[in-house]
């Protein structure tokens, strides 16, 4: 058994459904202290929803004593810093009886690893730690700092995981430089998709208000459902933006109407509509929510709204990182991998606030979330080797120029 393989069933063994972290990177942080890392643990949330962030890095002046020794007196840019990121909590099982093995029993047929996160993302987590490993046992003094950032808040609100750590560096003046979020993008093969972006999230809550009335009296009445559908029909008409390169068009959705007592012969006082933006970088919250205003004031609608942002877009064009990851995944699949930013949100949206290139690239997504969740075992270990293959790239570059 490969050692990656090894530290991800520790992992999957670990019932660490949101926000629990059940002891998982207790585990992780034990592995990379003993290679020179130090590992701050922040606990954020409330009593009853306590959720375990883990900070780890090792320290710029094991790079700094490094260089001091092989260029002394010389004048040496900081060590850039590369950020391994993911979540160490899972989604429920949903039920048991419908698991063919037990959800956190690690289990192997017919060359897959079965488990609860084995995708999403313990695999991924196993992989970092393994690959940073080797990476300090062949390159014992890099000019290039290493960190991994873990939350057991991903799967749930997000409110007290990345978002947190990602503050806490900010207000401590810590520079981050590239990160890699080891979340499930591959299709087919480990490598053959990354994530260079993702769309930003904005909802809203629309309430339409009328007049309450009997339905065989309209006339002494306002019906808000049909005051509102002119304007719902023009919103889902909308062009949003037309995209770019990188993203497809801003897209609306409702995704819930509210309305009615519950008896037929009541015309309702009020109708609440849900709706969501997915939007590129083309568009932003402020320009989206005026624009939808206006439909809704060209209507003359009486109405409430209420806006809530769940993440900005985010964008890593071709660059530093992007190469690495890329040449990286060609050396070791020979898959030119596909850039994508398609799919949900992830943490990378909170990382990209304050790291100028993030990109999120781990093994196959089909069974993610899903009853009987499962990793192919033959993705594991290129897994590992494509990140540390982008270690020993991006050192590379760092011993090239180091300015």
């Amino acid at each position: 058994m490969s050692a990656t393989l090894h530290l991800a069933e520790q992992l999957i063994a670990r019932s660490s459904v949101t926000p629990v972290d059940a002891g998982c990177q207790e585990l992780i942080a034990l592995r990379l202290q003993a290679i020179g890392f130090q590992c701050e643990t922040l606990v954020s949330g409330p009593a009853d929803f306590s959720v375990t962030n883990l900070w780890a890095k090792r320290p710029a002046a094991l790079v700094e004593s490094a260089l001091s020794a092989t260029h002394s007196g010389a004048n040496q840019a900081p060590a850039k810093t590369l950020v391994f990121a993911g979540h160490t909590d899972v989604v429920p099982t949903g039920p048991l009886d419908e698991w063919h093995s037990a959800p956190f029993t690690p289990s192997h047929r017919d060359g897959k690893l079965f488990g609860r996160g084995s995708s999403d993302m313990k695999v991924s987590l196993a992989a970092f730690v393994v690959a940073i490993e080797e990476f300090i046992a062949a390159n014992p003094h890099p000019r290039l700092n290493i960190a991994l950032l873990l939350t057991s808040d991903e799967e749930g609100p997000a409110n007290d995981g990345t978002v947190v750590v990602c503050k806490a560096l900010q207000a401590r003046g810590e520079t981050l430089d590239y990160c890699i979020v080891g979340e499930p993008t591959s299709v087919e093969r480990t490598g053959d998709m990354i994530k260079n972006g993702r769309r930003g999230t904005m909802s809203g809550k629309l309430t339409v208000k009328g007049v309450q009335g009997h339905i065989a009296y309209p006339h002494l009445a306002k019906n808000p459902i049909h005051l509102a559908a002119p304007a719902l029909a023009e919103l889902v008409g909308m062009q949003w933006d037309a995209g770019n390169a990188f993203f497809p068009p801003t897209t609306w959705q409702v995704s819930n109407i509210h309305g009615g007592t519950g008896a037929s012969n009541v015309i309702p006082g009020a109708v609440v509509i849900d709706f969501n933006f997915r939007f590129s970088t083309e568009s932003t919250p402020e320009s989206l929510q005026s624009r939808l205003s206006r439909v809704l004031e060209k209507y003359e609608l009486e109405y409430d709204l209420t806006w809530t942002i769940g993440g900005l877009p985010f964008l890593t064009t071709p660059g530093t990182l992007v190469d690495a990851v890329q040449d990286a995944i060609l050396a070791e699949t020979g898959i030119q991998t596909q850039l994508s930013t398609t799919g949900g949100t992830s943490d990378g949206r909170f990382i990209a606030q304050i790291c100028p290139q993030v990109i999120e690239m781990g093994p196959p997504n089909a069974t993610i979330h899903k009853i009987n969740e499962y990793v192919r075992v033959a993705d594991i270990e290129p897994l590992k080797n494509i990140y540390r293959r982008v270690l020993e790239n991006l050192e590379s570059l760092e011993r090239r120029d180091p300015a």
